[in-house]
């Protein structure tokens, strides 16, 4: 192997990506990982730092840039990972979300020649995020919000945030002005003092409402109501402003401790035309236009039947579940987020549809019970989180018997590896459709059929 120092500089050329968007090099045959640099570019490249098996530079010069490049990006996006394929242009970020996923079946799952179809794309390509999570840090003794630089936890200073809807951005902005008025302190990690941790805000695509949630240190809120009367002054769609208490030292956004501090709690979105309410702790799909197309997809792979018993696993607010409820004779949903579940059933309320049970629990453990008291699925639809199924949920999956396992995956790699375990207890995969929920970024979502075999 060569030996590198750092700030040595070699001519190379950039032969891949990795899944998160650094441009793969080899120097014979030991790889490097280089940010802002695409598949088929000639770069001169600086060694930053070097491992056993891998090293990280960055690019001195292009010599020959990608007929795929995006020039106009904000740098910023790259170096935070806020938009890390932003410099990348849309139809090859489509191409390369389904590549992800061939190269995990082939690698975890054996699946060499598996017909992935070709990755649908968002129907927004920026500004599209319904929710946003902005950290509050102090620079150079200035209270900012922004997003983190890749690898560390230095705030870079964001005012547009470029694939979120531009009324997030607006009250991220005016909110932390109110903040630096009002005398409240940023977070400080190191030292555990400060304030104010996070800005959360979401606002629902069909109907605008929009939730503020402050994440604090502690529980007293200086100034409070000054900030609660200019920002519903300033944004009457504000229903809903919370505080969070997290008192923790970790990468948690959010502690135990909620409580109300203007409006209710939720607010109001239309889905496949169903009325949702969503509360502040509750997972809801970022893109909501591309949502609807996945569920749609998820729906036609589950080719469900007047007389289907369908237990929607991990299901959140009920947005799968009470899209199909019309379809078949019963829906049982469980999820852990007690909240999550009163929304449900809240949401069946509001919709009148009295075919759906949301009970609050482990999937896994449910399922049994709901088994042992006669109630068989014919489908079982997941969403699991990006550490995918747990064991013991395939086994309770794969006991209850259901003809078609639905999996709606927002990580290929954990897809792939609960894959081989549903084909190891008789199940087969016979369908991934990829959705681009995620455009100028790594992450992809996928919807799998896997079909029992007879």
């Amino acid at each position: 192997m060569t030996n590198f120092n750092k700030n040595d500089i070699f001519e190379v050329d950039v032969i891949d990506l990795t899944h998160e968007g650094a441009g793969v090099v080899k120097i014979d045959g030991y790889p490097f990982f280089v940010e802002n640099a695409l598949p088929s570019e000639r770069i001169k490249m600086r060694v930053l730092k070097t491992g056993k098996k891998f090293g990280f530079g960055k690019v001195d010069t292009y010599l020959t840039t990608s007929p795929h490049r995006v020039t106009d990006i904000n740098l910023d996006y790259l170096r935070t990972g806020i938009a890390d394929f932003g410099h990348l242009d849309y139809g090859e970020q489509l191409k390369f979300k389904r590549k992800q996923i061939v190269e995990l079946l082939s690698k975890t799952a054996r699946k060499a020649d598996f017909p992935v179809a070709e990755t649908i794309p968002s129907p927004d390509v920026t500004k599209y995020r319904n929710k946003a999570s902005i950290p509050v840090r102090a620079v150079n003794g200035v209270l900012e919000t922004g997003f983190f630089r890749k690898h560390s936890h230095a705030l870079v200073p964001v005012e547009d945030f470029f694939i979120q809807q531009p009324e997030i951005d607006e009250v991220v902005v005016f909110a932390r002005d109110l903040l630096r008025k009002c005398g409240l302190k940023a977070y400080n990690e190191v030292e555990n003092t400060g304030f104010m941790r996070n800005i959360v805000v979401r606002r629902a695509h069909a109907t605008g409402e929009i939730m503020v949630i402050f994440v604090t240190r502690k529980v007293a809120f200086f100034k409070v109501d000054n900030v609660l009367n200019a920002l519903t002054t300033q944004f009457p769609a504000i229903k809903s402003i919370m505080q969070n208490v997290n008192t923790t030292t970790g990468n948690a956004i959010f502690g135990s401790d909620w409580q109300v501090l203007y409006g209710q709690d939720f607010i109001t979105d239309v889905m496949l035309g169903h009325k949702y309410e969503i509360s502040a702790p509750s997972f809801y799909q970022v893109n909501t236009k591309a949502a609807e197309i996945l569920y749609t997809k998820a729906i036609e792979f589950a080719d469900l039947q007047p007389s289907d018993i369908v237990i929607d696993a991990y299901s959140g607010i009920g947005t799968i579940g009470l899209s199909l409820a019309q379809q078949v004779a019963h829906v049982y949903g469980v999820e852990v987020v007690a909240t999550a579940v009163e929304n449900a059933r809240r949401n069946a309320e509001v919709n009148a549809i009295t075919n759906a049970t949301y009970v609050t629990g482990k999937a896994e453990t449910v399922m049994a019970d709901w088994l042992s008291e006669g109630i068989k699925p014919d489908v079982i639809v997941v969403d699991p989180p990006r550490k995918g199924l747990d064991e013991a949920f395939i086994k309770s999956a794969v006991h209850v018997g259901a003809r078609s396992i639905v999996y709606i995956s927002c990580n290929a790699a954990t897809f792939a590896r609960d894959v081989v375990r549903f084909e190891e207890l008789g199940y087969a995969l016979e369908k991934v459709q990829p959705v681009d929920l995620f455009p100028q970024t790594h992450h992809v979502e996928l919807v799998a059929l896997l079909q029992r075999v007879k």
